[in-house]
């Protein structure tokens, strides 16, 4: 074999295999090129700080994969500036359709106006995008009913509906710069206002909550643990001394739910004796082993399975021109215009349903919870 043939065997070999691998189901994270796919979709997610944002990052990129797509799967680190970004490298990619978890619903204006410039199609994933007409579709659960059934919950279980009372509540909210913390809270505070209102519920620190609209007067930014846990202790150490305990708690998710868990077991609460009633959000692993063990008293299970099911789905049938299948089509307006959305479920899981809901289901498995 000549010098001369065999350089360009090589050559040639290398060319192939550089084309091989161009044509992988997945992008390098850093891949800014500007060629186009009418395969690829692009995942943004908010952060992998908290369990439920892993699960359905990872989730929705293994359906979409399987259904034979190219993906490209961003976690922001909860960082706005972080999240547009990767927004822009991923438009550079020129996928068929975006699917975004945003971190602050009214930032993403600016990125996607460059999206709908070419034509990509963008699914706000969980919590809606604000004040931009260059979303086409949401798909969540439905938030209100989320707070709604947290709210239904205290009811029952301190038998306001009977009468009873007062008791001592102290009301979380989700991150001021989440839409969704809004739906979670007024579903909540639609039903227990009125006890609020007859005096059953007191709020011992005073927290100012006239209406719906005054959630932000007691939210927690960024639905960190920590902030939560540091504004329980604030509460309990200013207001609730000389034996007065606190009764309830509405946390809108287990993030919250565990800072207030931990704060509560640092003041020297013990469960079975004088723990208060605790909501929750999402049935995270930790906050279900704390319901087993009496600290918390329900969490809201948003199975995200079925919301990567969906939106999986959603991206099938815009890539293949097909109607988008929508349930609502008039309760998400972002500011711009009411976005169609789909809307899931969400389910009530108590000490007594742990196994029979998240271990039958699959979602945990028995060892995993210790059962």
């Amino acid at each position: 074999m000549s010098k001369n043939f065999r350089v360009l065997a090589a050559v040639t070999l290398a060319a192939t295999l550089a084309a091989a691998s161009g044509c992988s189901s997945s992008r390098d994270s850093d891949d800014s090129s500007s060629s186009s796919s009418s395969n690829l979709v692009g995942i943004a997610m908010p952060t992998k700080s908290l369990e439920r944002w892993n699960n359905d990052g990872a989730n929705l990129d293994a359906l979409l994969k399987k259904a034979g797509y190219e993906t490209s799967l961003q976690y922001a680190d909860n960082k706005v500036d972080q999240q547009i970004t990767q927004l822009q490298n991923m438009i550079n990619l020129n996928p068929k359709v975006l699917v975004v978890a945003s971190i602050d619903g009214t930032a993403l204006g600016p990125v996607l106006e460059k999206a709908a410039a070419q034509k990509i199609k963008v699914i706000a994933y969980d919590r809606l995008i604000n004040s931009t007409a260059n979303v086409d579709y949401y798909a969540t659960f439905d938030n209100y009913q989320v707070g709604k059934l947290q709210g239904e919950f205290i009811v029952e279980k301190l038998g306001l509906a009977d009468g009873k009372g007062p008791f001592n509540l102290e009301p979380f909210a989700g991150s001021s710069d989440d839409n969704n913390a809004k739906f979670f809270f007024s579903g909540a505070w639609d039903v227990l206002k009125p006890y609020v209102d007859s005096g059953k519920l007191v709020i011992p620190s005073g927290k100012k909550l006239a209406s719906n609209d005054d959630w932000k007067n007691v939210a927690i930014d960024g639905w960190t643990s920590q902030k939560a846990q540091s504004e329980m202790d604030n509460r309990l150490n200013s207001f609730y001394t000389g034996g007065k305990k606190v009764d309830v708690v509405l946390s809108p998710n287990d993030s919250l739910a565990l800072g207030i868990e931990q704060s509560l077991e640092s003041q020297g609460y013990k469960p079975g004796t004088d723990w208060p009633i605790i909501t929750g959000q999402d049935a995270d692993l930790a906050n279900v082993k704390n319901i087993l063990a009496d600290k918390q008293s329900m969490t809201v299970w948003k199975d995200t399975r079925t919301l990567g099911e969906q939106v999986s789905k959603m991206v099938d049938q815009i890539i293949k021109g097909e109607t988008v299948e929508t349930n609502d089509t008039s309760t998400y307006n972002n500011g711009v215009k009411v976005v169609p959305s789909y809307l899931l479920p969400p389910v009530v899981v108590t000490k007594d349903d742990v196994k029979t809901k998240l271990v039958d289901s699959g979602f945990y498995t028995a060892d995993k919870l210790g059962l």
